[in-house]
């Protein structure tokens, strides 16, 4: 890596930086990158540009494409394109760099990249509420989306999930029993002299309200981190549970609520011969519209029946995904595995555009043949 810019607030780093490392290196300027996920230990920074990597605070700063403000590009015919250098503004035509972030690698290799620097947020909190239904959480969302902090991360858990995290790795939840649905908040406190009393005031109209039934607020560090820990632990629990198929879908805000009463219609478990014993698991960065749909396999079940179950399922989560103009993947990519599920999301028209620009970079298909389409 560089030597952080701070007056332009950039940095310059290859491909291979580790998001943590990045963070580290811009820490003693007061500044840093503000993609953040669970894996920033170990992901690579031409990985979050290739998938274009969300996280956990896209409802503060967006995707990877927000923070990235040039890029150097290794064609598959041997070309090195440098696009956009540190340039702020640049209106001359089509956005080559943005052509390449969230392509998966099919259009050209990244080897470097000039990264958009921010101020870490100031004085956080982290709050852990309880809910009754998911009407409740999206109206509470509504409500938060209206005061005068920044909202930082809005991620809602159903019971089921955080039964498994308390059940398989032990860990307690802070609220007097595990609710319905649990929506963990993080917000950055305007800088205004009045912050603390307009806290204050919004935490008790949330309860004379009743827009929440309880609620728990970090007091330190450590115990905001025991609240994440409950999120960021629900893939590692279910996998310890049994075998899981999952997935990673997005619907538009406002539509969740009549997406997810259809789906719990549609996924009726009792409905589908055989189905007995399979769970749905629903959680996600509702901030967003992002959830991730877990089905878990009993144990007595075997593998081809479960799959084959699960495939019916998915049908009928798809065909749902279409008829809300939601996506098939929210943040992990088509790779080999959905390709055949892109339909779902785009156009027929589109797919020919993405072909054709596909064949003009890489027309001998050598950069990762087979991946988001044939």
């Amino acid at each position: 890596m560089m030597e952080v810019d701070v007056m332009s607030r950039t940095l310059r780093v290859q491909a291979g930086a580790v998001t943590e490392a990045v963070h580290k290196h811009c820490e003693p300027h007061g500044l840093t990158w503000p993609v953040d996920f669970g894996s920033k230990g170990s992901s690579h920074i031409g990985g979050n540009i290739a998938t274009n990597a969300g996280g956990v605070r896209v409802i503060r700063y967006g995707l990877t494409r927000n923070w990235v403000l040039g890029l150097q590009v290794v064609t598959p015919t041997g070309e090195i394109l440098e696009l956009n250098g540190a340039l702020e503004k640049n209106n001359t035509g089509l956005d080559l760099r943005q052509l390449f972030i969230g392509t998966e690698g099919t259009l050209g290799v990244v080897t470097e990249a000039t990264l958009k620097l921010t101020q870490p947020p100031r004085d956080v909190d982290v709050f852990l509420f309880a809910l009754d239904s998911i009407q409740s959480v999206l109206k509470f969302f509504e409500s938060v989306r209206k005061e005068h902090f920044s909202v930082m991360a809005f991620e809602c858990m159903d019971k089921k999930c955080m039964n498994a995290v308390v059940d398989t790795l032990g860990l307690k939840h802070p609220l007097a029993e595990i609710p319905a649905f649990s929506v963990l908040l993080e917000i950055e406190r305007p800088e205004r002299e009045d912050a603390q009393t307009l806290l204050t005031e919004w935490l008790e109209d949330l309860f004379e309200k009743g827009l929440v039934l309880d609620g728990t607020k970090a007091e330190s560090p450590a115990q905001a981190r025991e609240i994440w820990k409950l999120r960021e632990s629900i893939t590692e629990s279910l996998s310890r549970r049994s075998q899981v198929h999952k997935h990673d879908i997005a619907l538009p805000i406002a539509g969740l609520n009549a997406f997810l009463k259809d789906f719990n219609e549609e996924t009726d478990i009792g409905a589908v011969p055989g189905a007995a014993g399979i769970e749905v698991f629903v959680f996600g960065h509702i901030g967003d519209g992002n959830l991730h749909v877990n089905f878990t396999k009993p144990a007595a079940m075997e593998k081809a029946v479960f799959l084959k179950i699960c495939k019916q399922l998915d049908e009928k989560m798809f065909k749902l995904i279409k008829k809300h103009g939601g996506s098939v993947s929210a943040e992990h990519g088509i790779g080999l595995l959905k390709k055949h599920l892109l339909t779902y999301s785009r156009t027929t028209e589109e797919i020919a555009h993405l072909k054709a620009i596909k064949k003009h970079f890489d027309p001998n298909g050598i950069l990762n043949p087979g991946k988001i389409f044939d």
